[in-house]
Parts: C-alpha cells; structure tokens; sequence
C-alpha cells in the first residue's frame, strides 16, 4: 500500500497577477523555475492533457496529467492519468499590483522509495525544494516583468 504526501507552500509575487497567471498557464515554460520538472509536453490531440516527466539525482518519474479546472487568473487544477499518481492545484490571489501564488500537491510515494526513505524526511526535502522554486518563479516573473 503505497503513502500520499501532501504540501502547500506559497509566495507573493510584485507582479500584476494577469502576468503570474500567464507564465503558470504556459505549463511548458515550468521547467524554468521547478528543479526537478525535466519536462512538460501539451499533447497536441487534446490541450487539457500534458506528459510530466521529473528527474531528481539518479530517479525518473513520468505521468500523464489532466487539467480538471483553469479558471483564468484564480486556479490551476490537476490530477494524473497514468505513471506517478499525483493532484494538485495552483492558486492565484490578486493583491492589486502582486499576487499571492499557492501550490498545493499530493503523491503517492512508489513502494520501493518508501521502503528506503523516511516519509517525514523525504516530505520535509519535496516541501523545502517546492518552497526554493516558487522564490525561483518570483525571481523569474519579476524580471520578466521589468522587461515589460
């Protein structure tokens, strides 16, 4: 029987919230700012769903995920179809002018990772890692921003 993790963590953002809104919605682009996200790629046959694919030191996951609700500018929301089982949400709060961004993510940790690992540890490394990429975004969207 496999463990689930959950973890919210978030940040405020001195950027108009159409532009946060903008730059999470382009799930391609995350890469840029999530560490262990290798890659997203939209299918082309069907828009609401993407393949994942994550890589931490010698691990590999990859997924299929469906976007289950996107309400421009208040919420991204998510579940995997396949590979590793996962939901989510990403939300946006506008603070007129900055915007409050809050990631909310649930696992399921494989069997084998479980066995080999502390769910406390490896819960507090995924957090403190989710924390350092959305200060990674903030730094991003602010420069993208001030080249507006």
């Amino acid at each position: 029987m496999a463990d689930w993790l959950e973890h919210s963590v978030q940040v405020e953002v001195p950027v108009p919230i159409e532009l946060v809104w903008g730059m999470w919605s382009d799930l391609e682009q995350m890469p840029r700012w999530m560490d262990w996200i290798e890659s997203v790629t939209i299918l082309e046959d069907n828009p609401e769903l993407s393949r994942w694919k994550l890589a931490v030191r010698n691990l590999e996951f990859s997924w299929l995920s469906r976007i289950l609700k996107q309400t421009p500018n208040q919420i991204i929301q998510w579940e995997s179809v396949d590979g590793l089982p996962n939901c989510g949400a990403i939300r946006f709060y506008d603070r007129h002018g900055s915007s409050i961004v809050r990631l909310t993510i649930a696992y399921s940790i494989p069997g084998f990772l479980g066995k080999i690992m502390d769910n406390l540890f490896l819960g507090r490394l995924v957090e403190a890692n989710l924390q350092k990429n959305l200060e990674q975004f903030r730094e991003y969207a602010v420069k993208a921003y001030a080249e507006v």
